[in-house]
């Protein structure tokens, strides 16, 4: 079970890490308008985390719904623990929302670096 779940968490946090990396791909000319405009490192950083955080809470909610009403439906075959498990919840939870954070924090350093030179002379 321990491999199924790190394999899971894997392939999200993999999967996370490629969707953010295409969002900040294509706003690329944005990040870089404002940067050329006056925005530090750190509020790029934000930005893109930002929007990792709102994934990552929306995700949580609906695995934390999904979660409790799956649990309680295969509570017969639940041994050892509750199907409500509020600590094993919190920690599957935590744990979720640390590897999307992680996943995203690659592609907002990436952002943070963006030359706006660069950027603003493409087309």
């Amino acid at each position: 079970m321990t491999v199924f779940a790190a394999t899971a968490l894997a392939l999200a946090a993999i999967g996370i890490y490629g969707v953010m990396s295409y969002v900040v791909r294509q706003r690329t000319r944005e990040i870089g308008t404002r940067i050329a405009l006056g925005a530090t490192q750190r509020n790029i950083v934000w930005l893109i985390m930002r929007q990792g955080a709102v994934i990552a809470a929306s995700g949580a909610g609906a695995g934390l719904l999904v979660g409790i009403v799956a649990a309680r439906s295969l509570s017969s075959i639940l041994y050892g623990v509750r199907p409500s498990d509020p600590m094993t919840m919190a920690t599957a939870t935590a744990v979720l929302v640390g590897a999307i954070l992680a996943a995203c924090y690659i592609p907002a350093r990436r952002a943070a670096a963006v030359d706006p030179a660069r950027t603003l002379a493409e087309q």
